[in-house]
């Protein structure tokens, strides 16, 4: 057997074996990374002669890509990870959060968010609001350690603002992929159609909120845990406008560092290109351990 007939026949035992993996876990048909697995069996079971080295590094990357979401699917279905509904970052002493790396390249949204405001939005801006709220829950703990509570009002605004700020930018990076767009399924689909009526009318109702958000926001899918239902709302900077108890399962950005490099002033082509990299699954994962969670009043 040739080097190439190998390896070709190594990719095709590792798929089943994803695969069987998919199903000891009891992982739904109609999940994402299923359709993965489908689509590169096809693509083995097409192959019938000497790829180029062009092709065979294609192959590869698309290994390695199903090998990273399987790794980040089961990771976020046990709750590890930043991003997930409740962060780790609860258990973290005032001042300890970090940046969370991006789970793909800077260039990877191209060409719908380009790889200079990715740059600059993830270890600029993020990276700001990290270190803002970390100087908030420092000097908060030193105003209880002093009784010096002059500033409190302050401090207080710096927490909201730069706590909301990372902690959405946290939900945005992971709801978008280089593999996104399409449409959602599942529960998260069943949902939408129960509330919205279809996701045709759930789209544009977020769309039009993210384009209408006034000044700088956010557009945001959320599950209601006292209605009972998803919700869309709109928030102005990062806190305001919002609903208590709700928890955030799709986030838009909409301040303007997220697409004026590339799009200008024209945001609605911003919002309009988001869909073609939404990560529905990572949507689904959120609303999934929402109603895990059910959180009470």
């Amino acid at each position: 057997m040739s080097r190439f007939s190998q390896y070709v026949n190594d990719l095709f035992i590792w798929n089943e074996q994803m695969r069987q993996f998919l199903q000891s876990e009891q992982v739904e048909q109609d999940t994402e990374l299923w359709h993965q697995l489908d689509e590169f069996s096809e693509l083995i079971e097409s192959i019938n002669q000497e790829l180029s080295t062009e092709q065979l590094l294609s192959l590869q990357a698309k290994a390695e890509r199903i090998h990273q979401q399987m790794e980040y699917y089961f990771s976020r279905k046990q709750g590890m990870g930043v991003g997930t509904i409740w962060t780790e970052e609860r258990q973290l002493s005032p001042g300890g959060h970090t940046l969370p790396e991006l789970p793909y390249a800077y260039n990877e949204l191209e060409p719908y968010i380009s790889e200079e405001i990715m740059r600059l939005h993830h270890d600029k801006h993020h990276r700001s609001y990290v270190n803002g709220l970390n100087k908030a829950e420092q000097s908060l703990k030193k105003a209880r350690e002093t009784q010096d509570y002059s500033l409190i009002k302050h401090w207080s605004r710096e927490l909201a603002f730069h706590g909301s700020g990372h902690y959405l930018h946290s939900i945005f990076w992971n709801n978008m992929n280089p593999n996104g767009g399409g449409q959602p399924k599942g529960v998260l689909q069943g949902e939408m159609n129960r509330y919205f009526g279809s996701t045709y009318a759930f789209k544009k109702q977020f769309s039009e909120a993210a384009k209408q958000v006034e000044g700088a926001g956010w557009a945001l899918l959320v599950w209601s845990p006292m209605a009972g239902h998803l919700e869309i709302l709109q928030s102005e900077r990062h806190m305001l406008l919002t609903q208590w108890s709700v928890v955030p399962l799709l986030v838009l950005d909409v301040w303007e560092h997220a697409y004026y490099l590339q799009y200008k002033n024209n945001r609605a082509d911003y919002v309009d290109n988001f869909w073609n990299i939404v990560y529905w699954h990572d949507v689904e994962m959120r609303l999934e351990k929402a109603l895990d969670k059910r959180p009470g009043i």
